[in-house]
């Protein structure tokens, strides 16, 4: 799929933490709505670096250039074959402009830059009630490989 008119991808820096961690809050407040989620601007300060992408989706062509979302990349190593391979960390879309393709047009994004590093596989974690988020994903031939369970003390 194209990216749709009007949009445009391009590459973050350093001067775009600040854009990650509010889509970071954005994600885990639609999600988990109450919770504590303070611990969200540790995560961004220990792992956003030159060696995790990010993607920042920007609508064009309005007087000012505003970033509607992001996909943040990192790396993971495949625990059955050892090969290193591309990591979501996040990928987000402002609900407004949900629906039109964006999403898709980011992951597009992912795979081409993965490909062309070498990598042989991509990863991600997905929380079992975000049903929109699956469903893309499997568009995108994504299968379960391992399931995390976790269990509260």
């Amino acid at each position: 799929m194209k990216l749709p008119s009007g949009y445009k991808i391009r590459r973050g820096c350093a001067l775009d933490k600040a854009l990650l961690l509010k889509f970071m809050q954005q994600t885990y407040s639609e999600m988990f709505a109450g919770q504590n989620i303070s611990h969200l601007q540790q995560t961004v300060e220990q792992y956003f670096s030159h060696d995790t992408p990010l993607w920042c989706l920007e609508l064009v062509g309005v007087s000012k250039p505003e970033v509607v979302g992001c996909l943040w990349a990192g790396n993971a190593i495949d625990q059955i074959h050892g090969d290193r391979h591309a990591h979501v960390f996040l990928l987000y879309v402002v609900p407004e402009h949900r629906r039109k393709g964006l999403a898709t047009a980011l992951m597009q994004h992912l795979e081409t830059w993965a490909k062309q590093r070498g990598d042989r596989q991509l990863g991600l974690q997905v929380f079992t009630t975000s049903t929109p988020a699956i469903n893309l994903y499997q568009k995108f031939g994504y299968q379960t490989q391992s399931l995390w369970m976790i269990k509260s003390l």
